[in-house]
């Protein structure tokens, strides 16, 4: 897997530095832009680094890219709107969910030495989510995800939280909440499974294991995101989940982390396009 801790450290640094850039450059309301321009499609694009775990259930952290992809606001006159141009206002939000899983190999992670290697795998699916008012400058949203693993770890694999949602001036944006994934067995038993063969490559090190479908792990996300210029946003984000289940039970997860921090920051980009 591509991946998350330092840049806990890395991400906390970037935010206390982001209101440097705010007096250098004024910020406009961008959702009246696109009523203006009656735009019927508002989305966001944009890529960063994080650092995650080398692999699940590992204690080891790689460096990897992420794509940012997100729906704001899709009109179809006649027929559904889903989301609002103006952020704040909440609503129906959906967007594509993606993950890579880099290979596994006991060649480059000596704890893991007797298990057979494991190709890429790519996850493809959507995230939806709700957003509503709690308070005058408190929001929340319910979300859920859920992707079809393919090529290596087949399988479904998702997670669903909520995120408590504050905006205390027009730049920011700030989000923290609980969160929990969870996978079928086939992907289960790719990922935290030790069959006896490789129990006994392992010389009995790693005891032979048959993980079963379920919850993978709860925990906490938190995130950022500064308008930097207009349409313009600096994004960071720090998770800790801890891996509960079959995933905390298996001899992955034993001679690894039950514990997996994920961290990353990026740059994106909001555009607006009149269809109709």
């Amino acid at each position: 897997m591509s991946h998350r801790l330092l840049a806990g450290l890395f991400a906390a640094g970037t935010l206390f530095s982001l209101p440097a850039l705010a007096a250098d450059y004024p910020t406009v309301d961008t959702s009246e832009v696109a009523v203006v321009n009656n735009a019927d499609i508002i989305i966001e694009l944009g890529g960063g680094v994080s650092v995650e775990p080398s692999y699940e259930g590992a204690k080891d952290y790689d460096v990897s890219g992420f794509p940012i992809f997100s729906l704001q606001y899709l009109n179809i006159p006649g027929l559904f709107t889903i989301g609002s141009p103006d952020e704040s206002q909440g609503g129906l939000r959906i967007a594509p969910s993606l993950q890579f899983m880099d290979k596994r190999n006991a060649a480059k992670y000596e704890e893991l030495t007797g298990t057979l290697p494991l190709d890429e795998s790519y996850q493809v699916g959507l995230r939806v989510g709700y957003e509503f008012p709690l308070y005058d400058t408190l929001n929340a949203e319910v979300y859920g995800a859920a992707r079809y693993a393919f090529n290596e770890g087949e399988g479904f694999v998702g997670e669903a939280g909520i995120d408590f949602i504050s905006r205390p001036s027009e730049p920011w944006e700030l989000k923290l909440g609980p969160r929990t994934t969870f996978a079928d067995s086939d992907y289960m038993s790719t990922y935290f499974g030790i069959t006896p063969l490789e129990s006994l490559g392992s010389s009995g090190r790693l005891a032979a294991f048959q993980a079963g479908g379920g919850f993978k792990s709860v925990g906490v996300d938190a995130s950022a995101r500064y308008e930097f210029r207009p349409d313009w946003f600096l994004n960071a984000n720090a998770t800790y989940e801890r891996l509960v289940g079959d995933a905390e039970e298996s001899p992955i997860a034993k001679v690894g982390s039950r514990d997996q921090f994920f961290a990353g920051i990026g740059l994106s980009k909001r555009f607006s396009f009149d269809l109709f």
